[in-house]
C-alpha cells in the first residue's frame, strides 16, 4: 500500500469551503454558548439555523460522507422550538441546536435505525433510545443520523485519505466540518475517544452505566457506553449532562445511585486557576510508549504549559500489571495487527466501477473481512452463552484494568493524583482534549485525561480547565480548522496512520 501523505495529491486548507453565513452571523466554529446569545436576542432562529448547517451539509458532505439520513421532520420541529421561545420557554442550553447521532442508536420518527447495516433497513423501533428521548426534552433538534460504515467509510475533514477513528466517526467528523454543532456516539473500545482525537474535539467516553444503552443497537452489555463530541468541552459537557441518568431498561444505569452530583455536571467547568491544586499522573510505560515520538514531544510541550500553570506532574504512575494487560501493538486495538490488516472495511467507494472494485468481482471487489469475519461468526457460533470461561476472562479483564489497574495507578502508592494524562487510545472512561496536528499526515491528536469509575466532575473540571489554559496561552496546541487534505481523492484506502 503506497505510504501517501498529506503533501501528496489535493492540497487543503482551512478555507477551502468557507461555512455559509446568516445575516453576518459567523457559524464557523460557533459554540452552542455563542448561538444561544443569538437565538436569544432574535438575531437567529432554530429554523434559520438549521437552514445553515443544512446547506452546509450539501456543501461538504459528499467528501467526508458523515451523515446518512437526513430527519424529515427537522424543519417541522425547528418551528414548534421556535414558537416555544417566542411564546417565553427555553427549555435550557440546547434549546433549537441541531445534533446527529450514530445510526445505532434508535429514533422513532421517519428515520431508519440501520447500524449502517442493509439487514435493518426498514426495521421499526418501538421508541426513541433514552438518550434520544432525554435530548428532545431537553429542546436539541435531531438533524439527522451519523454514519457508521459496513463497507464505505466516513472520511475526517483533516486527511480525507486516513481513517478518522473510528464506528463513530460520521457524528466527529460532521462536528469536526461544522456540519452539527454537537453529536452522540457509542464506545466498547474506543470508538468515542478515537475518532474524537482524530478529529480535533472534545470528546467524553462516561464510565459504563452514566449514559443508558436503552435503544442502541449492542455490542458489549459490560462495556458499551453513550459518549459526546464537541469542538468545545462546554458544548460536549452539555449533551454529556442532558443524557445522563437512570434508566429502568438498562439495569447497568441503576449502580450511579447516589454517585452523581445534584444539580449536573455543568456546575463543575473550571478556569485555569485551579489547575494551581492539581496533581496529575504520567503512566508512561503503560501508555505513553506506544505514541510515536512527534505526539510524545507535543503533548509533553503541552503537559510542561500545564506545570508552569501550577500543577504537580508525577511521571511513571503505572498500572501495576501492564506488561500482562498491553496488547504488543500497545492500546490501539482497533487499528493495530491482532486484527489482521487495519480495518479492512474501511475504504471509500468508487462509483464508476459497476460492482467492482480494485478492478476485481465479488467477493473480492467487494471490501473483505478476510481477518475480521472469523470473530463475527466466532460471536454467532455462542449463541450469547456466557459460560464459565466468558466469566472468568471478564472478571480478569475488570479486575486488570480497574481495581489493580487505573485504580491502583491513581492511587500512586499512597500519593494519589487527581487523574491520569495518557495518549487516548486506551479505551476507558476518559476526556479527550484537541492538542495537536502531526506534521507528516495532519492528523489530529489529543490529550486524554483518566479518572476512576464515577469521577466524571473531576475529569470534567480538570479538563476544562485545561482547555481554558490552552486558549488563554495561545498555544498552537490545541483544535485546529480542518485542511481538507485529499478532499478530491475517490477510491484509495483510507488508512490508519
Amino acid at each position: 500500500m503506497p505510504n501517501k501523505t498529506r503533501h501528496e495529491g489535493s492540497t487543503g486548507n482551512p478555507g477551502l469551503f468557507p461555512i455559509p453565513k446568516y445575516a453576518c452571523i459567523t457559524l464557523e466554529e460557533a459554540t452552542i454558548d455563542q448561538l444561544q446569545r443569538h437565538m436569544s436576542v432574535g438575531s437567529l432562529t432554530a429554523v434559520q439555523l438549521l437552514n445553515c448547517y443544512l446547506k452546509r451539509i450539501y456543501q461538504v458532505d459528499e467528501y467526508i460522507n458523515s451523515v446518512i439520513e437526513l430527519n424529515p421532520d427537522a424543519l417541522e420541529i425547528a418551528t414548534a422550538l421556535d414558537a416555544e421561545r417566542g411564546a417565553g420557554t427555553v427549555r435550557g442550553p440546547l434549546h433549537g441546536i441541531p445534533f446527529v447521532v450514530k445510526d445505532n442508536i434508535a429514533t422513532k420518527d421517519q428515520m431508519e435505525t440501520t447500524a449502517g447495516s442493509w439487514m435493518l433497513l426498514g426495521s421499526v423501533v418501538p421508541r426513541d433510545a433514552h438518550v434520544v428521548a432525554k435530548l428532545r426534552q431537553a429542546g436539541a433538534l435531531l438533524m439527522g443520523k451519523a454514519t457508521l460504515s459496513e463497507w464505505a467509510d466516513m472520511r475526517s475533514p483533516y486527511n480525507l485519505t486516513l481513517s478518522p477513528g473510528g464506528g463513530s466517526s460520521g457524528g466527529a467528523a460532521a462536528v469536526a466540518a461544522d456540519v452539527a454543532a454537537f453529536s452522540l456516539g457509542t464506545e466498547t473500545n474506543g470508538s468515542v475517544i478515537n475518532p474524537a482525537e482524530r478529529n480535533a474535539l472534545v470528546g467524553i467516553k462516561p464510565t459504563v452505566g452514566l449514559t443508558s444503552r436503552a435503544g442502541v443497537i449492542p455490542e458489549s452489555i459490560h462495556r458499551d457506553s453513550i459518549g459526546t463530541f464537541g469542538r468545545t468541552l462546554r458544548d460536549a459537557a452539555y449533551a454529556f449532562d442532558a443524557i445522563y441518568g437512570i434508566d429502568k431498561r438498562d439495569n447497568y444505569t441503576l449502580a450511579q445511585d447516589g454517585k452523581t452530583p445534584p444539580g449536573g455536571y455543568m456546575q463543575f467547568l473550571a478556569d485555569k486557576m485551579i489547575l494551581q491544586d492539581a496533581k496529575f499522573g504520567i503512566p508512561w510505560n503503560s501508555f505513553w510508549v506506544y505514541a510515536d515520538e512527534e505526539q510524545q514531544a507535543v503533548l509533553l510541550s503541552l503537559i510542561c504549559l500545564i506545570e508552569s500553570a501550577g500543577a504537580t506532574i508525577i511521571n511513571n504512575t503505572e498500572l501495576p500489571n501492564y506488561q500482562t494487560i498491553v496488547s504488543p501493538d500497545g492500546w490501539d486495538w482497533d487499528f493495530g495487527t491482532t486484527r489482521g490488516y487495519s480495518n479492512e472495511s474501511e475504504y471509500t467507494v468508487n462509483y464508476a466501477n459497476d460492482g467492482t472494485e480494485g478492478g476485481y468481482r465479488w467477493p473480492r471487489g467487494i471490501p473483505a473481512f478476510y481477518s475480521g469475519q472469523d470473530g463475527f461468526l466466532a460471536s454467532l457460533e455462542s449463541k450469547g452463552v456466557m459460560d464459565d470461561t466468558y466469566f472468568q476472562a471478564l472478571t480478569f479483564c475488570q479486575h486488570s484494568t480497574f481495581k489493580g489497574g487505573i485504580d491502583a495507578a491513581l492511587a500512586n502508592n499512597g500519593n494519589p493524583v487527581d487523574a491520569l494524562l495518557v495518549p487516548p487510545d486506551a479505551g476507558y472512561p476518559v476526556i479527550t482534549l484537541p492538542a495537536g496536528i502531526h506534521s507528516e499526515t495532519g492528523m489530529p491528536f489529543g490529550l486524554a485525561l483518566m479518572g476512576t469509575a464515577w469521577s466524571e466532575a473531576g475529569l470534567l473540571k480538570w479538563a476544562s480547565a485545561i482547555e481554558d489554559l490552552q486558549l488563554d496561552s495561545g498555544t498552537t496546541y490545541k483544535r485546529t480548522l480542518p485542511n481538507w487534505y485529499g478532499y478530491l481523492e475517490r477510491n484509495v484506502p483510507i488508512r490508519n496512520l
